[in-house]
């Protein structure tokens, strides 16, 4: 976490480091290193956890199981998978494109199991990116488009027509989520059970801000308080990088510019306010920033 007062205008911080650098990536992290050279300071130091920790749900017998449990994190090639029975719990992006992967090496055994049917979003619409529709059409931060693009019934797997068809075709073949484990087996919601050698868990990360506890800034489940990345909890506090922090982008690299943007200029309408934008406020540092990592 950040902090700093007399803070530069956010637009030519964003301008300055749109001209300097290249990715996305790069601009985000110019961007927080030229707002470190504006006075800035870190407290209270977060350590060495990271921003973003695996999410791993409470599901029946998941601790007791009797295989191997894996995150998605965790998950690097195919390979080392052949021959085995795999559940992934998870219906994102990830999850499918895991599944997808391992089905096709040689004697693996893949179900992704979900509380709802897969809900597919095509990658490509008229020709043009998924994404850029979104944005264009305002869908991206329309509070109403937010069930249809996440939660509810399953968050839409962004798909070219060849996940639907594998699919479709059942290899992976999706189940409705498995009702417990009991040592090295599933038990499904028909009736059925089998032995799983691995259980690897597809449902995403939640902010790693433990460290901001102490503060009183976060909500009852250990979130950060905000409205739109700023806090709602102590003024000068902002964050970026946060799933739904604005949008449906929020927690990646097309998103998060826009919304460092937003979050800089209520900090520094907060700085004026106070009177700590003033050149002779150097040694009043108060705003501050927080940030999540961004996925591509």
């Amino acid at each position: 976490m950040l902090r700093g007062a007399g803070l530069a205008d956010p637009q030519a911080l964003c301008d300055r480091a749109d001209g300097e650098v290249g990715s996305a990536g790069e601009k985000l992290e110019h961007l927080l290193a030229l707002l470190a050279g504006q006075r800035l300071e870190e407290l209270p130091n977060p350590g060495p956890e990271p921003d973003r920790r695996p999410h791993r749900p409470s599901l029946p017998g998941l601790d007791e199981f009797g295989g191997t449990v894996l995150h998605s994190a965790d998950y690097r090639r195919p390979e080392g998978f052949a021959g085995m029975r795999v559940v992934i719990v998870g219906g994102g992006n990830s999850a499918v494109q895991i599944a997808i992967e391992l089905a096709a090496v040689a004697g693996a055994r893949v179900t992704p199991a979900t509380r709802y049917p897969l809900r597919f979003m095509p990658q490509r619409i008229l020709g043009r990116d998924a994404h850029l529709w979104l944005q264009r059409t305002g869908l991206d931060t329309a509070s109403w488009a937010r069930p249809l693009l996440a939660g509810g019934k399953g968050t839409p797997v962004m798909d070219t027509g060849t996940y639907r068809g594998r699919i479709a075709a059942g290899n992976p073949d999706r189940r409705p989520m498995f009702t417990r484990l009991d040592g090295d087996r599933v038990a499904w919601p028909d009736g059925t059970g089998e032995r799983v050698d691995v259980v690897l868990l597809a449902t995403g990360y939640r902010p790693g801000v433990d460290y901001l506890a102490a503060l009183g800034a976060l909500d009852a489940e250990g979130r950060p308080a905000h409205r739109g990345g700023v806090s709602t909890t102590h003024p000068g506090l902002g964050y970026v990088g946060l799933e739904w922090q604005r949008s449906f982008a929020s927690a990646t690299l097309r998103g998060v510019g826009a919304d460092a943007r937003h979050v800089l200029a209520h900090l520094l309408e907060g700085d004026r306010a106070s009177g700590r934008g003033e050149a002779g406020s150097a040694n009043r540092p108060d705003s501050r920033v927080s940030r999540s990592r961004t996925t591509r």
